[in-house]
């Protein structure tokens, strides 16, 4: 497949995640976001799989910055996914109202 067809796919992508997030209601968020940071430690690997075969410097370049980027993606929804859920549970010897 060329760069065009690449390309394409990619743009596809973006708009195809953007409708499917951008209608998610607020208390589907946690479940969802457990979900996708599933999702990101695949693609993760994935990315540390494919830079580790590839050659060029341009390559080796992205796909560490994509590395990079997952990593910090999948770190941080970690973080939003346990912050939620600790706002939701209720403490010890304390009354939530």
């Amino acid at each position: 497949m060329g760069g065009v067809g690449l390309l394409t796919i990619f743009v596809l992508a973006v708009f195809v995640g953007f409708e499917v997030v951008s209608k998610v209601s607020s208390t589907l968020h946690t479940p969802l976001m457990s979900g996708a940071n599933a999702i990101h430690g695949v693609v993760l690997v994935g990315a540390i799989l494919i830079t580790g075969v590839s050659s060029g410097a341009v390559q080796i370049t992205l796909g560490l910055i994509a590395i990079v980027l997952g990593t910090v993606n999948m770190v941080g929804g970690f973080v939003v996914t346990d912050r939620m859920l600790r706002m939701f549970s209720a403490r010890r010897g304390e009354d939530r109202r």
